[in-house]
């Protein structure tokens, strides 16, 4: 007789989805808060080096050693990622509000799954991918048009990089999907929270972010922001998301994509009094939406192949 499997412990379950969808929410506004005092890729790079130097101490403690092939590929991800994704989310805070970041990165969905079918060479649609990709677009046209451009040109171009960071995100997304890399998800994420930390203290420093910085004039805000930011966004939340993503369906652990902007959009005003105009509900609905008639067409896809 075969052993029943052991049930997971519930508030194991409950700490890890509420971390993806409470931290990760946040982190937004963690960021905006760091980025005030901090250059912001230096603030990227200190993050992701501390949480990265954490995560590849665990695993060397737990005996797992990285190949060529694993390394070479981190370097790239990290690009895609951290040194493209996140170096232009930190820069863009400085200049608009978070909420509104987090709905332009909630529109990684659909980006994911056209540059997949670009990859690919095939385009296979329904009608519930179709309504999905035009209401996610009709959300951030309407971000963009109304949100962004009458806030000002600053909030604009910071728009703009938020929408080039979540597209690089996404193209990091299908290269780590096609590489076919095999290996334990906690290293491959310590190599490239490392090859991305370097490349972005790198681009900060070429940037001349060191030019009249002083850990000195660094608020006590910024700092327990980065410290948030480092140890629960990406240390707690990251690894609450591998446990789930080991325990449950990708597409249950992705709903965290339609609970983030929620949450970054509501601490957002709460706490930084950032409007919240009809505009941006509106919008916040529009492609939350789409994010979800998105995921539910591509399982349709993949139940028909």
């Amino acid at each position: 007789m075969t052993p029943a499997r052991p049930r997971l412990h519930r508030g194991a379950m409950a700490f890890s989805f509420l971390s993806i969808y409470l931290i990760w929410g946040s982190t937004y506004l963690a960021i905006r808060y760091a980025v005030e005092t901090i250059p912001p890729l230096y603030t990227a790079g200190l993050r992701h080096l501390i949480a990265g130097t954490i995560l590849l101490v665990w695993c060397l403690a737990k005996h797992l050693r990285p190949t060529w092939a694993q390394v070479r590929a981190s370097i790239i991800i990290g690009t895609f990622f951290f040194l493209i994704g996140h170096g232009t989310l930190h820069w863009a805070e400085q200049r608009g509000p978070s909420g509104l970041a987090s709905l332009l990165i909630a529109s990684e969905p659909i980006w994911v799954f056209l540059l997949t079918t670009i990859a690919a060479r095939q385009w296979r649609l329904n009608a519930t991918l179709l309504a999905g990709i035009f209401l996610g677009f009709g959300g951030v046209g309407l971000l963009m048009g109304r949100s962004a451009l009458n806030s000002g040109p600053g909030v604009f171009v910071g728009s703009l990089a938020v929408l080039l960071g979540a597209f690089s995100w996404s193209l990091g997304i299908v290269y780590s999907r096609r590489s076919q890399l095999s290996g334990h998800p906690l290293l491959l994420s310590a190599l490239s929270l490392l090859a991305g930390s370097v490349q972005l203290l790198f681009a900060g420093t070429a940037l001349g972010e060191y030019h009249g910085f002083s850990f000195a004039c660094v608020s006590l805000r910024s700092w327990l922001a980065l410290g948030y930011l480092i140890l629960f966004g990406s240390v707690v939340a990251f690894t609450a998301y591998n446990w789930l993503l080991e325990h449950y369906s990708p597409t249950v652990v992705a709903t965290h994509t339609y609970v983030n902007p929620i949450v970054a959009v509501l601490l957002g005003w709460f706490f930084a009094g950032e409007a919240v105009t009809l505009n941006v509900l509106l919008s916040t609905a529009m492609v939350i939406g789409a994010v979800m008639l998105v995921d539910r067409g591509m399982a349709r896809l993949q139940r028909g192949s």
